[in-house]
């Protein structure tokens, strides 16, 4: 269950992809342009690799990740066919987990490695940051009657730390003039797993909320006892559809899979923005890039930027075992930072701004072995 609408979502995307590669092979001379703000990705990258490569490589972690997982390695299938890619979800958590101990060539992660995790990579080598995709945290709400809601970081503290328990609270009345606000109970929907997005989400209180917000950023939260806890993404999307007077934060990916109404949030300009890949790459543009490649898209500035828009990686180990398993890291996390990219605003991604991706590009030649 909890993969059903991330496999839905994944079905549109590879149909879109297997169009795309058909059309490709009938000319040499075809081109296809990248979307807005992105790399169509050059050399290596944008196909995948030159050579033809082997074997099988093994990640897991991000659920935000796990639709545009499935569907690249659906399409990466008719580039690299000897070359098998799984991917399991599990949270961003599981996923740095798993890498840490071998389990697996790569991690789907939302945030950097926590300071917390640093002594599980030590004596291990240097983690490259690979980042892939880009999108918002929406606040997904279930309120019959309330079609258009307008929340500030301020109110939203309020709500997820259980200080605001009735959707007639006066505070979300100041920002929604005119809407019949019902006195339902507030019930929250929050991940129960390790998770980037509650990590992501976190922080975004943090910074924008300042001293109205108590609770801290991680990616594990003690939510008020009352808060309903999904696994994934998904598990919360699956929470507020199916529970009135719920809200939950729930990438907009899965958001928009399981047909969720989500609120308009005040931005660092002071603007209500809706959650949307044009409003997420938008705040990804105005993110300082770190030389490792670690940023952060939440509250930037930008009149038009969805403050809390975040970002996940592929994290990899610098020195691989094997020079075998490097050259099919680089195939294929060149094709998620190449023609892959291509894949995502159907996926209702955002793609990676064309600075950033380009970044990424140049880094694949550090892996090795």
């Amino acid at each position: 269950m909890q993969l059903r609408f991330r496999q839905q979502a994944a079905t549109a995307g590879v149909a879109v992809v297997a169009l795309t590669l058909a059309l490709g092979a009938c000319s040499s001379s075809s081109t296809s342009s990248a979307p807005s703000g992105s790399s169509s990705g050059g050399g290596a990258a944008s196909g995948g690799g030159s050579a033809k490569v082997s074997g099988t490589l093994n990640g897991s972690g991000s659920t935000f990740q796990l639709a545009f997982q499935q569907a690249a390695i659906a399409a990466f299938k008719s580039v690299q066919p000897d070359l098998t890619v799984n991917y399991g979800g599990g949270g961003s958590g599981k996923g740095r987990t798993d890498l840490a101990s071998g389990t697996v060539n790569f991690a789907g992660s939302d945030s950097p490695i926590p300071d917390k995790e640093v002594s599980n990579f030590s004596g291990k080598g240097t983690v490259l940051y690979f980042p892939v995709v880009i999108g918002p945290i929406t606040l997904s709400y279930n309120l019959s009657g309330v079609s258009s809601l307008k929340l500030d970081p301020t109110v939203i503290a309020g709500l997820f730390s259980g200080k605001i328990k009735t959707w007639n609270d006066p505070a979300i009345k100041a920002l929604n003039s005119g809407a019949s606000l019902p006195s339902t109970p507030v019930k929250l929907a929050v991940r129960s797993d390790s998770s980037g997005t509650t990590a992501n989400f976190s922080k975004f209180l943090v910074e924008a909320a300042g001293s109205a917000w108590t609770l801290g950023t991680s990616s594990t939260i003690k939510w008020p006892s009352t808060a309903q806890a999904g696994s994934g993404n998904a598990g919360v999307a699956q929470i507020v559809k199916s529970t009135p007077g719920a809200i939950g934060y729930v990438d907009y990916a899965d958001a928009k899979a399981s047909n969720l109404t989500f609120a308009s949030v005040k931005n660092k300009d002071g603007n209500f923005v809706a959650p949307s890949t044009d409003s997420a790459t938008a705040a990804a543009q105005n993110a300082t890039v770190k030389p490792d490649l670690t940023f952060s898209c939440l509250w930037t500035s930008g009149a038009q930027s969805y403050p809390i828009t975040y970002q996940s990686w592929d994290l990899v180990f610098q020195k691989q075992s094997s020079t075998q398993t490097a050259a099919n890291l680089k195939a294929y996390i060149g094709y998620l930072i190449g023609d892959g990219q291509k894949l995502l605003t159907q996926l209702n991604y955002a793609p990676l701004p064309s600075n950033i991706d380009q970044q990424a590009q140049a880094q694949l030649s550090k892996i090795g072995s």
